[in-house]
Order: structure tokens, then C-alpha cells, then sequence
């Protein structure tokens, strides 16, 4: 049976622009994720 992913929180990111969701890996540490992807950190400007 699959969960719907509902209702999760997201945020813009300031590199590429594209929203993203709540992940659980970000669980602890939601108020300090800035970027969507390692990439996107990477490139910042």
C-alpha cells in the first residue's frame, strides 16, 4: 500500500529556481536546507 505524500512542506530553491519537497533525510535539519540538490549547492551564485 503506497503513502500519499501529502501536505509535505516545500521550499523555492535560490539556484535553479524549481520547488522541492520535505525529505526525511532533511528531517533534523529542514530549517538549514537551502538547495534542492548537491548540485544546485554547488553551482550557487
Amino acid at each position: 500500500m503506497a503513502h500519499k505524500k501529502t501536505n509535505l512542506p516545500e521550499k523555492i530553491c535560490p539556484t535553479c529556481g524549481l520547488p522541492f519537497s520535505w525529505r526525511k533525510k532533511w528531517e533534523k535539519n529542514w530549517d538549514n536546507v537551502k538547495y534542492c540538490s548537491e548540485k544546485c549547492r554547488r553551482n550557487k551564485k
